[in-house]
């Protein structure tokens, strides 16, 4: 039987106060305190569906135990914008067509962000080293690329402070 723990998780810009299971994984928190954004793939590290922004750096939810973050600002795709004032890689994925089904997208744009604030204006082999944790099925990547690619041309992608 796990123990549990009383934590709090900083998410959005929101606190939460709650009690989870030593092993319960960020994934599995963020889901059961409502963010249906964050989603479950493989549940191994494979996909990249599940990536938020712990800090600023883009982590697989899966594979961090939610009390590890306790303490540290967690953003998910929707804490990045809204639909009046999206992020501009948000802008980016839906203005390119860069989306499909649309189950990976949080994740790449997770990622996406968390490269540009390292690297503000990426080559393709950065964009590719940046968005390698991250598959998708549907649009061959190219259109994702060029969103990340646009962004970072423009100067919108919210580098390194």
């Amino acid at each position: 039987m796990s123990r549990e723990r009383t934590i709090t998780l900083d998410v959005n810009g929101r606190r939460h106060h709650t009690k989870f299971p030593s092993h319960r994984t960020l994934l599995e928190a963020l889901r059961d305190l409502g963010y249906f954004e964050v989603k479950c793939g493989c549940e191994k590290g494979d996909c990249g569906a599940c990536a938020v922004l712990v800090d600023g750096e883009a982590v697989d939810s899966c594979l961090t135990l939610a009390w590890t973050v306790e303490g540290h600002s967690i953003t998910t795709v929707a804490g990045l914008g809204n639909g009046e004032h999206p992020h501009p890689l948000q802008d980016a994925f839906a203005k390119s067509g860069a989306v499909q089904c649309g189950y990976c997208t949080p994740g790449f744009i997770i990622a996406g962000v968390s490269l540009l604030r390292e690297t503000p204006n990426p080559s393709h082999d950065d964009i590719r080293l940046g968005l390698g944790g991250n598959l998708c099925r549907c649009t061959g990547y190219k259109k994702i690329f060029e969103a990340v690619s646009e962004v970072g041309a423009a100067g919108a992608g919210g580098g390194r402070k």
